[in-house]
């Protein structure tokens, strides 16, 4: 039953990034910017987390956790403001469906290579050709789908 909620999850994930990549186009439009586009997103989406946090009271020492980990931990928000601004500038030029299947196809590749070497702690999968064709499909569809 837990895997069957992580599944739905996942897949709700996946609903929700061509309506934000489509709202934060429109909002970048708006203002006149996508750097200011996402810029305004991530507000957004830091206002909605923080209420979160206060609601489900969460103990904000915890921070202090983060004191003995290397400084790269916290280059995630960097990682994230590059993709959604990435987003916003592709979206209206390359469409949401070919935008959303060359970045799955970029994650699924350097997956791959992350997975194959254990980078940042993931367990450690070797590359096989299921793999490599598993990505040549995802490189297809994406293909089929600007083909017509």
């Amino acid at each position: 039953m837990k895997a069957a909620l992580f599944i739905i999850l996942a897949v709700l994930a996946g609903v929700v990034l061509p309506i934000q990549a489509a709202i934060n186009t429109k909002l970048s439009k708006s203002v006149g910017d996508p750097l200011y586009g996402t810029f305004l997103s991530f507000i957004v989406g830091m206002a909605g987390l923080f209420l979160y946090l206060i609601v489900g009271r969460v103990d904000f020492a915890q921070i202090q956790n983060t004191q003995s980990e290397h400084w790269s931990i916290w280059t995630g928000g960097l990682l994230g403001a590059f993709y959604v601004a990435s987003l916003i500038v592709l979206t209206p030029r390359l469409g949401v469906a070919i935008t959303l299947g060359l970045t799955v196809a970029g994650q699924m590749a350097f997956s791959l290579v992350m997975d194959h070497y254990g980078w940042l702690g993931v367990p450690v999968q070797e590359i096989n050709w299921w793999r490599i064709l598993g990505i040549s499909l995802i490189v297809g569809g994406v293909w089929l789908i600007q083909a017509n």
